[in-house]
């Protein structure tokens, strides 16, 4: 009999309020617990209570990055769970439902009732159903109770008691394969920017919180006594991002985290990065726009915008990981690259992949790259001239010197000038440092290529789409070429990746074709275009179908 790959989903759904993201999390931990490697979306209205939430997993025997058309497994919370979902449901699908307050065809569990007998927190009602997905899915009672008292830290016990009603009460199903292989740490895209720049030496982070951004902020927070970082909520995006440049003249190591709105009212701060050339990273997660948007959702539009935000012209270090890998190396390698050019840098993500959660491999290491400091003694020109461009640098507080940093055009002490020669002698130098960074950037993988390396058609894409991309083209035999690093574009890679291809598709989460139009400027034709635009992530049949359709 021949072996075939594993690839379960399942979904979970019930009002706001209820746990659906914890309760998501922890069927994903459970998954990963039998050796499969997880995925999960979720998807939630900007509301405190109410509405639907739910979160899809999906388990495979290796990574996958997008989720399916039908689930396997359906678990209810509430009856629109079964209305908005019915389109998920298969033949063979298993529903579980809480039988006090959903009408359906399945296995009915009274939820309710576990919760009083066993005199339970009434959010224990999500640790019901969960123990029926465990027994319908053949997970081991003993996994439950090991990733339970790992992942449920509050009511233990009772979160436990009430499971084990759901588990008794759930018939057997046809179960998933345990495959035996070592469980991966499973995090967000959020969580592996966080310890990425923990992991490159930050010092600090200032946010205000917006989603799909908040949980940067929310992680750092807890584990800031155990890393030693300053973790800050200002008033508002334009405190944020001043607050950060005044740590980074201070020396420290310090990012922002923000969305499109938030990065709006940074931009100002932005350009005063560029020209008082402090280093700064700006993690900009993406939603659909314009204006507030759909704070909840997802979308590849502020490409444009990061690439050219700001008054003026100076150099910034824009990179859109793909990953949680991803996210964690080049979350690390802004902050290295930041310090070294004495420049800004932003991390484009968005809400899929930075609250979606995914089983981690780990990160590569990067390549060694330090900051250009003052040695020796005498005068200091905060701006003097070195190699590339690249000022060395000194901070307040040592003694006999001072350090003049200026938003105006300035001199090589940091002095106000309106003279012809040393406006134009400074901005040579602020582009000598975009020459340079470009140069340095060679060293790191700016270009990723995945699919049918030989293949002539190549899908295009950034960012989150990689993973569906990705997936596509392994099924249809395609390429798949994959700019990470988007300013200073990576030229010479880019070229090297499509070479052979006489066909190129861009799959991209916006309208108007941003990637394609930024191609253009470098003379890369786009053959079709595929674009989203409603919020959501690609399924993985309805790219495949797009796809199709243009080759």
């Amino acid at each position: 009999m021949r072996w075939r790959m594993q690839d379960f989903s399942v979904l979970i759904g019930g009002k706001a309020g209820e746990g659906i993201n914890i309760a998501g999390s922890v069927i994903a931990r459970l998954l990963s617990a039998c050796g499969l490697c997880v995925y999960m979306y979720y998807d939630y209205p900007s509301l405190i209570k109410g509405g639907n939430n739910f979160a899809v997993i999906r388990a495979a025997d290796i990574q996958t990055f997008c989720t399916r058309e039908a689930v396997d497994v359906l678990l209810a919370l509430d009856q629109e769970s079964i209305r908005l979902h019915a389109g998920m449901v298969r033949e063979d699908t298993a529903v579980i439902y809480d039988s006090g307050v959903v009408k359906a065809d399945g296995t009915g569990l009274p939820l309710e009732a576990f919760v009083k007998e066993e005199e339970a927190p009434a959010i224990t009602r999500n640790a019901g159903i969960i123990g029926g997905f465990c027994r319908t899915a053949g997970i081991p009672w003993a996994t439950v109770e090991a990733v339970f008292a790992r992942a449920i830290p509050r009511e233990l016990d009772a979160n436990l008691r009430v499971a084990r009603r759901g588990y008794d009460a759930t018939p057997a199903g046809k179960g998933i394969r345990v495959n035996g292989r070592e469980a991966l740490p499973v995090l967000t895209g959020n969580e592996g920017v966080a310890f990425g720049l923990v992991e490159a030496g930050l010092e600090g982070y200032i946010s205000y919180p917006m989603t799909p951004s908040s949980s940067i902020l929310h992680t750092l927070a807890s584990y800031a006594g155990r890393f030693g970082i300053s973790v800050v909520h200002p008033e508002n995006e334009t405190g944020a991002m001043l607050m950060a440049l005044g740590a980074a003249y201070a020396g420290r190591r310090v990012a922002v985290g923000t969305s499109g709105g938030g990065f709006c009212l940074m931009t100002e701060g932005f350009s005063l990065a560029g020209m008082a050339e402090l280093p700064v990273v700006v993690v900009l997660a993406q939603r659909p726009g314009p204006s507030t948007g759909v704070p909840t959702y997802s979308a590849q539009g502020d490409l444009l915008f990061a690439l050219s935000a700001g008054q003026g012209e100076f150099p910034r270090i824009v990179a859109a990981p793909g990953s949680v890998e991803e996210a964690w190396y080049w979350a690390g390698a802004l902050m290295d690259l930041s310090w070294r050019f004495q420049t800004p840098s932003i991390l484009l993500t968005d809400k899929n992949l930075g609250e979606g959660l995914f089983s981690f491999a780990g990160a590569p290491p990067r390549p060694p790259l330090a900051p250009v400091l003052r040695e020796g003694h005498g005068t200091y020109g905060r701006y003097q001239d070195g190699p590339g461009g690249i000022s060395p640098l000194a901070f307040p507080g040592e003694s006999g010197i001072t350090v003049k940093v200026n938003s105006y055009a300035h001199d090589a002490d940091g002095i106000t000038t309106e003279e012809a020669a040393t406006i134009a002698a400074m901005a040579e130098k602020r582009r000598e440092k975009e020459r340079a960074a470009a140069k340095a950037l060679a060293a790191y993988p700016c270009v990723e290529v995945a699919g049918d390396r030989t293949a002539a058609t190549a899908l295009l894409c950034w960012g989150s789409v990689a993973g569906a991309c990705t997936e596509v083209a392994g099924r249809l035999g395609l390429r798949v070429v994959r700019p990470v690093v988007l300013s200073p574009f990576p030229e010479e890679q880019f070229a090297s990746a499509l070479s052979g291809v006489d066909r190129l598709i861009a799959v991209e989460e916006n309208i108007d074709g941003q990637l394609s139009r930024l191609l253009g400027c470098y003379g890369v034709r786009v053959d079709e275009r595929i674009g989203k635009y409603d919020g959501r992530p690609f399924f993985l049949e309805h790219l495949e179908r797009r796809v199709e359709e243009v080759i």
